[in-house]
């Protein structure tokens, strides 16, 4: 029980919501930090490509999620044709906090404060295994790529930039 005591509120809330939808998932806190792709992969232990970064755009106002493989970059205009709309943007940390209630370089792939539409990466499907972040810039889960698409309510469509 003391072991709880140490858990971050955000957390525990990713941690809730995955128990919510059917998925078990383990947390682990790296304290060198993972805010980047390559940060995460070095301190995990795994490859750039099973790192889902979660990143948030607006598709002609609407705030998106996609989760991208860390090894690939988001080509914005394949996320717009996958929402139907036209103009894609990035947002700034304030949004990108109001919209999933998290900090950028802790956004989760579940357990956001409000519903988003997400995209998925299809190059994150090859892996057993991919590490999100758990709602801070240290805490990241494992899981299955088709576990996380399926409580995510993720769209796996192309969006890698070529």
């Amino acid at each position: 029980m003391s072991e709880n005591v140490n858990i971050h509120p955000n957390v525990a809330r990713v941690t809730a919501a995955a128990a919510a939808a059917g998925l078990t998932i383990e947390t682990r806190k790296f304290p060198e930090g993972t805010k980047t792709a390559l940060d995460a992969a070095n301190a995990i232990g795994v490859t750039l490509g099973q790192i889902v970064k979660s990143l948030i755009f607006a598709v002609d106002g609407e705030v998106l999620l996609a989760l991208v493989s860390g090894s690939n970059q988001l080509d914005e205009k394949k996320l717009a044709l996958a929402a139907g709309g036209n103009m894609c943007a990035r947002v700034d940390a304030d949004i990108v906090r109001q919209a999933t209630g998290y900090a950028i370089g802790g956004v989760p792939p579940l357990g956001l404060t409000t519903q988003l539409r997400i995209f998925v990466d299809p190059d994150l499907l090859q892996y057993d295994e991919v590490w999100a972040a758990a709602g801070t810039w240290n805490d990241n889960f494992g899981a299955a790529p088709a576990d996380i698409v399926r409580v995510a309510g993720g769209v796996v469509t192309d969006l890698k930039r070529a």
